[in-house]
């Protein structure tokens, strides 16, 4: 579907935890001095203009990167994601903000390359005009741009076919990065094919993808569903800002799944996500999730889900760690029926925030939280994201996107 127009929703909360996880991928990358290809399946416009047109509209930036505009207290790697947004505003006020493209082209190497696809045909413009005006600038200061023309190559085309034309990549390193605007559910069955058949050419590189966290079934069973690819690991972390309304409207929690995840990301999540929920989150609903563990499958022996369906792990795969999910995402507030807290039980009591690894070090097991899963929430701070809705809820533009 063409009506969608992502600077309507430009810099809010789900940006935030999609190009922050982006940027921490692309420093993994960087480790090695081999080049790697960046693979942008859905790359929108480039960059945004927060002070007028689209995004100002309902300027859903005050529930993302507003609240941490000003703020002095940020975690390193998230200060590292905040300056990269502070150097496109030289001037101090924050009025543009960069799309992933944007993020991937600061932090990548020159001998790195940006394979980038749009399908809206205004958005796709935009894009390459966003850089051919970076690439004049690079000219401006000395570079080659025959250079920057083989760094960079701008289609507007399908991403999910392009996929199959440019795995595996030369150098057999690549970061995949998927974020269809979800408008239609089939979206979400297009995603999980792509992955299935990009994990056959290509099994070895890194898959990032965003995805919102709806009432919709196709969204609530979608993280599962990922859970099963042949990937040899995978994470999810989602950030949740407040609870939906009764009527449903708004995106208020977002998610990220990584296959083939760096070693490096879960520890890194773990030091941000409590930060992100206290500062943007607007109420005691707010909450963060992380997940990590191996292909799962079937019904046979195993660890029972939040659902309520039993999980294994495919052949000899170590069974997800007890800080990782085995059951499928539910809505912060959500009890699975027949428990107790759900509609015609007995109030839950709250269960004991205790990690894994301090139990480990207390020399007695963790206590799984909600199925497993690493589920945190704070109080948010003085003076937190209170903004406006999080999604625009005309009959354009009103389906869920990513950022």
């Amino acid at each position: 579907m063409l009506s969608y127009r992502h600077a309507f929703h430009a810099g809010n909360h789900a940006d935030v935890l999609k190009h922050f996880v982006q940027i921490q991928l692309h420093e993994y990358m960087n480790q090695k001095d081999t080049a790697y290809t960046y693979i942008d399946t859905h790359s929108g416009a480039g960059v945004y203009a927060l002070d007028g047109g689209y995004a100002s509209k309902n300027a859903e930036y005050e529930t993302g990167i507003g609240p941490l505009w000003e703020r002095k207290d940020l975690p390193k790697p998230l200060a590292e994601y905040v300056n990269l947004i502070k150097e496109l505003n030289p001037s101090g006020k924050m009025r543009y903000y960069p799309g992933s493209p944007y993020c991937a082209d600061k932090v990548m190497r020159e001998h790195d390359r940006l394979r980038l696809f749009e399908l809206h045909p205004a958005d796709s413009k935009i894009l390459a005009d966003n850089f051919r005006k970076v690439e004049a600038h690079a000219a401006a200061q000395g570079e080659r741009p025959s250079a920057r023309g083989r760094r960079v190559l701008i289609e507007r085309g399908d991403g999910f076919h392009a996929l199959k034309t440019l795995l595996p990549p030369p150098s057999r390193r690549a970061l995949v990065l998927i974020d269809p605007p979800y408008e239609d559910k089939q979206d979400y069955r297009k995603v999980r094919d792509a992955l299935d058949d990009a994990l056959v050419r290509f099994p070895s590189g890194i898959y990032a993808i965003w995805y919102p966290v709806l009432q919709r079934m196709e969204s609530r069973q979608f993280a599962d569903k990922l859970k099963r690819l042949a990937a040899k690991e995978w994470l999810n972390v989602t950030l949740t800002i407040t609870t939906p309304g009764p009527d449903g409207f708004g995106l208020h929690s977002s998610g990220m799944f990584i296959l083939n995840p760096p070693y490096t990301l879960e520890p890194t999540l773990r030091q941000v996500m409590p930060y992100l929920v206290q500062v943007l989150g607007k109420n005691a609903d707010a909450t963060y999730v992380i997940e990590k563990g191996t292909q799962v499958t079937g019904t046979a022996s195993g660890r029972t889900g939040a659902n309520g369906a039993v999980r294994m792990p495919v052949g000899n795969a170590r069974k997800a760690s007890p800080t990782a999910g085995a059951g499928s995402l539910r809505l912060p507030g959500q009890a699975p029926a027949g428990t107790p807290g759900a509609a015609g039980g007995a109030p839950r009591a709250p269960v004991a925030k205790r990690s894994s690894i301090a139990a480990a070090a207390a020399g007695k097991s963790a206590r799984p939280t909600e199925a497993g899963v690493t589920r945190k929430s704070a109080r948010p701070a003085e003076g937190g994201a209170a903004g406006k809705s999080a999604r625009p809820t005309g009959p354009r533009n009103s389906g869920p996107r990513r950022p």
